[in-house]
């Protein structure tokens, strides 16, 4: 669970993760060019890889091969397990933030 947190801690990665949810299956190349054109982010190729590194580490990112080119997929499980452990105990019940 802290390499969950200890992951998404970097606003970095947690953007990642959003383009990997909003798009599963994306190359690095695709990534990159997703971080600079629709957040501004002027990341090296290097940079990139290496927080994929770190979310892949913590279990949020599944790599499969396909040819030549690496595939990256955002596994939730571990998001939804960090909430179920740690977040959703925090919210009243019947409070309309729960849904």
């Amino acid at each position: 669970m802290d390499a969950v947190f200890k992951a998404i801690s970097d606003p970095t990665r947690r953007i990642l993760v959003e383009e990997l949810a909003d798009r599963d299956g994306q190359t690095l190349f695709e990534l990159c060019v997703r971080l600079i054109s629709r957040h501004g982010l002027d990341v090296s190729r290097q940079a990139v890889a290496k927080h994929l590194d770190v979310l892949e580490r913590a279990g949020l990112v599944e790599v499969r091969r396909e040819g030549r080119y690496r595939l990256h997929t955002l596994d939730r499980a571990p998001l939804r397990a960090a909430w179920d452990e740690w977040f959703r105990p925090l919210v009243q019940p019947g409070d309309p933030s729960e849904e």
